[in-house]
């Protein structure tokens, strides 16, 4: 799921896409093709990627027109791995200054 998630977040088409769902909410793919820059065949494409990543889900809205509404769980699995990145660097960061601290100390 983490490597959709991110192969999903990779595109700045599709980030936009869900920048766009959180801040209006669900929308058709002509709703979001009115406010983005991208063709509706285009954001169709993106929105089948992100369905596929568990990012957007799609639901039956009025006249058959399909709605698409963000889900945010799959990004919990995305912020669990980065934190998790963040926290080796600082620990590793944290470790580099110490020795850089005492080496410095040790020449003056």
């Amino acid at each position: 799921m983490a490597v959709a998630v991110f192969t999903a977040l990779a595109d700045a088409n599709r980030r936009a896409i869900l920048a766009e769902l959180a801040a209006a909410g669900p929308a058709t793919a002509t709703e979001l093709a009115d406010r983005l820059p991208m063709t509706r065949q285009g954001i169709t494409k993106h929105l089948t990627l992100l369905a596929h990543a568990g990012l957007v889900t799609a639901e039956p809205g009025e006249r058959r027109r399909i709605r698409f509404r963000l889900r945010p769980e799959p990004m919990t699995v995305a912020q669990s791995y980065l934190s998790s990145l963040a926290h080796d660097w600082d620990r590793r960061l944290h470790a580099l200054g110490s020795y850089l601290d005492q080496k410095a100390g040790k020449e003056t």
